[in-house]
């Protein structure tokens, strides 16, 4: 067998191609002095990792629960390989690289041109992550994103409260990312105790080795708080509220929690590594969960900031997430990772849309915002449409995601908690709708006279009607993400005894 080979099942190594051709695109946008020429050349990158992405999902078998696509380079310990769940999260990822690359960035302290050179490497980072089986590769890749999206946050900083939004999220995101090193670490170490032999990080190599009990439970406490900080999940959640509220208006929170990689980490290597483990502590996290729906929703309508609001909007529909995750049953895992997807979508079109009303009218404190609808109602009914995706209304992925979710809560947990959760969710519409009432259809503050709300722009037009049609036709049609996803949800829960 070569040191480096892949399936012929793409003929070419796709999965390789999806990791580099945004670093190509990045390198050679870094040669191009014209800066339309650049910004051109990097949708057109974007564009094409789209098109790869789809090649992938065109070429996938949904029927099979083997991963697929199997990519090797032993002297880099490089494993690749997909299924169905993967396939959901790079389409994902592909489509927001290209929202982004498309949506207004110029600023006075970054070029667009090195914007995207950025955005391309982030891009690149996630879909090795997306991709891999080894977990120092996914670990590796993960510093990259994180430090280039704090290098962004870092490069926008021009007041005080920007900079304590760049402290505190690199506090949280380094000790994060230290925790699922050494839980990593302490896996391997454990595998190795019992069978003797060479470390490997693979996931098909500690798959195949027995565990020890007193090493695994070490192990998924620090894998899953190293995972629930990116996620963010309640009580881990804060970095999010002050990089929300002074970093990036948009692109900052898309890259960070569009992709919820940390969901994606806890289905690839959480669940089937440390089984035992999530079985003990199941009740626990389920219960941080349940309290952090509603946690984060009083929380919410406390706000008075536009940005700081959707924060808590995250925490709160992150927990409904988890919820569906740690039911361990084959129809809430893959509810679960269907609402992550969604989640992806209506978070992005709504913070897009959060960082439009910003341009026109400079802020997003809600007191000072107020009679958006009559100059910009293209803008005020996309945010409509991402909140009521984000509640998993019927016409959006999210319907029968919350259904799947719920349904397993039910058979897993009982009905009261499931409607206790159901109520959450029911809290978490009554502050977006009130948020939507106060920036669109509330008495336009007399320091903002219409002249200086600019109508809707063609690319904005673009961005938002993108986002929502693909959001609207995953609704309406849903059948060929449940396919994608039903064999490698099958897989995962096979981990798990059920009665």
């Amino acid at each position: 067998m070569s040191e480096w080979y892949w399936t012929s099942q793409a003929g070419y190594p796709l999965l390789a191609t999806l990791q580099w051709l945004p670093l190509a695109g990045a390198l050679l946008l870094s040669m191009i002095r014209s800066a339309p020429l650049a910004v051109t050349v990097g949708r057109l990158v974007a564009a094409g990792e789209l098109l790869l992405a789809i090649d992938l999902y065109a070429r996938i078998d949904v029927s099979t629960q083997v991963l697929q696509f199997a990519e090797r380079l032993r002297p880099l310990a490089y494993h690749a390989a997909v299924d169905g769940i993967s396939v959901l999260f790079i389409l994902l990822a592909a489509l927001l690289g290209l929202l982004l690359s498309c949506y207004g960035m110029a600023r006075q302290q970054i070029t667009p041109v090195r914007l995207l050179a950025v955005l391309l490497v982030i891009e690149s980072s996630l879909m090795t992550m997306l991709t891999t089986m080894n977990l120092l590769w996914f670990a590796g890749a993960s510093a990259v994103q994180l430090a280039l999206v704090g290098y962004l946050l870092w490069r926008w900083a021009s007041a005080s409260e920007e900079r304590l939004a760049l402290s505190r999220f690199l506090q949280y995101q380094l000790f994060g990312w230290l925790l699922f090193v050494a839980g990593s670490v302490v896996l391997v170490w454990s595998h190795v105790d019992v069978v003797g032999g060479r470390w490997s990080f693979d996931l098909f190599d500690l798959l195949a080795t027995p565990q020890l009990d007193k090493y695994q439970s070490a192990a998924f406490y620090l894998l899953f708080y190293g995972l629930a900080i990116r996620t963010p999940l309640f009580p881990l959640h804060g970095w999010l509220p002050n990089s929300a509220g002074y970093g990036l208006i948009a692109v900052g929170p898309v890259l960070l929690l569009g992709v919820k990689v940390g969901i994606y980490g806890m289905a690839r290597f959480l669940l089937p590594l440390t089984a035992e483990a999530v079985v003990v502590w199941q009740p626990y996290v389920v219960a941080f969960a349940m309290v952090g729906v509603f946690y984060a929703a009083v929380l919410a309508f406390r706000q008075a900031n536009l940005r700081r609001l959707m924060a808590f909007a995250v925490v709160s529909h992150t927990s409904l997430i988890v919820i569906g995750l740690f039911t361990l049953h084959a129809a809430g895992l893959q509810g679960a990772l269907l609402l992550a997807v969604n989640f992806g979508l209506a978070v992005t079109v709504m913070l897009m849309m959060i960082g439009y009303v910003y341009r026109r009218a400079g802020t997003t404190n809600l007191d000072r915002l107020g009679g958006l609808f009559d100059r910009v109602p293209f803008i005020a009914i996309a945010f409509l449409i991402g909140g009521l995706a984000l509640l998993g209304m019927p016409g959006t992925p999210g319907f029968d995601a919350v259904h799947l979710v719920l349904e397993a809560s039910i058979e897993t947990f009982g009905a009261l908690p499931t409607i206790a959760t159901a109520l959450g969710n029911v809290a978490a519409a009554g502050f977006l709708l009130w948020a939507f009432q106060r920036a669109f259809l509330a008495p336009r503050p007399k320091d903002l006279p219409a002249r200086r709300i600019a109508r809707t722009g063609a690319m904005e037009y673009f961005v938002g009607g993108a986002t929502l049609l693909v959001l609207l036709i995953a609704g309406f049609y849903p059948e060929p993400w449940l396919q994608l996803t039903d064999s490698a949800a099958q897989a995962l829960a096979a981990h798990f005894q059920h009665e």
